[in-house]
């Protein structure tokens, strides 16, 4: 037995459930890892409220950090002792233990701490697959990133910098918008006091009128079309997440009186499908964290049993950087 949060019925932050889970026998394959420092993210409340559906009821959670403290007997690779991180959709990391095929593990390095790999890992690897395959940026590019300071968006920007990219960076606020700054935004722009339609206006100026080739956008519903008009003619806008609400009704006329534009809706783990695209996206993470090329400031610290205070503090806007849940 094992302590864990687990859903038993969709809804807000309150139906997660701090309670007791058995867990499965040790295949050949899998090990057992004790749990050191578990990372909330966005995509974990997207989970809780159904948007994507799984069998209830189950535990929440994609990502961790932990030790190994047993191996199943055809396991290669990995020993007891080792740090380890996982991140898979199929969810279950907000457990004091779990039992995980090794296939889904990547060892974590000596010099890295595992707090911040917990709050890193998903977001960095999500920052990794946006800026050097959904789209690969060139030094001159600028670019758009939404919710900059939150924690894709503090690593993408550092990151994008370090690329050579001008940010102009999307938040909620002004105290936000000097996070992003900080961070290495060029030039921000906040929500708080410009509405969602002039957006595309701020940008343009910012562009002597020629838009951008690329917008991260990880709200959504709300943000969509004025996302698009932020973009340049033959411009990618990558629509990652729904903090907003998900996108419905995409008009393709909307792509093309626009400039003939791209549009795609990616998922991190479409990236990381394989164990040697999961192993050369995270170790290309590791290596920026190494160099400090990237740095993670974790914001927030809850205990794993006070998840739902993590959920309703991001929701509600609250949260800066990343957000860990600690055992």
């Amino acid at each position: 037995m094992t302590k864990a949060i687990v859903i038993n019925d969709y809804g807000d932050a309150d139906v997660l459930s701090w309670q007791d889970i058995s867990l499965p026998s040790l295949g050949s394959q899998d090990v057992l890892v004790d749990n050191k420092a578990i990372s909330f993210n966005m995509i974990d409340t997207y989970f809780r409220k159904g948007l994507y559906p799984m069998d209830i009821p189950f535990v929440l959670g994609a990502e961790a950090v932990g030790v190994i403290k047993q191996v199943g007997e055809n396991v290669t690779g990995f020993s007891e002792g080792d740090r380890v991180a996982c991140v898979q959709p199929k969810q279950g990391a907000y457990a004091e233990q779990r039992v995980l095929d090794v296939a889904n593990l990547v060892k974590v390095p000596d010099d890295i701490s595992g707090e911040i790999v917990a709050a890193s890992l998903l977001k960095g690897m999500t920052a990794q697959y946006l800026l050097k395959q959904t789209y690969q940026v060139q030094a001159g590019d600028t670019i758009v990133i939404y919710a900059a300071a939150g924690g894709v968006g503090i690593i993408t920007t550092q990151w994008a910098k370090h690329l050579g990219a001008t940010v102009i960076a999307i938040s909620g606020s002004e105290e936000k918008c000097a996070i992003a700054k900080s961070n290495g935004a060029d030039y921000v722009i906040s929500m708080a006091d410009t509405p969602i339609d002039n957006i595309a206006d701020k940008v343009k100026e910012i562009t002597a009128g020629k838009g951008v080739p690329v917008v991260y956008d990880s709200l959504g519903k709300d943000t969509y079309l004025a996302s698009l008009d932020c973009l340049q003619a033959r411009g990618l806008l990558v629509s990652y997440g729904n903090a907003t609400g998900a996108v419905n009704d995409v008009n393709l006329l909307d792509l093309a009186k626009r400039g003939s534009l791209f549009v795609t809706r990616p998922t991190l783990f479409d990236y990381i499908s394989t164990p040697e695209a999961l192993a050369a996206t995270a170790n290309d993470l590791f290596d920026v964290l190494q160099k400090g090329i990237v740095n993670v400031h974790i914001g927030q610290r809850f205990a794993l049993q006070d998840a739902s205070a993590a959920h309703k503090a991001a929701e509600s806007r609250q949260t800066t950087g990343s957000t860990i849940l600690l055992p």
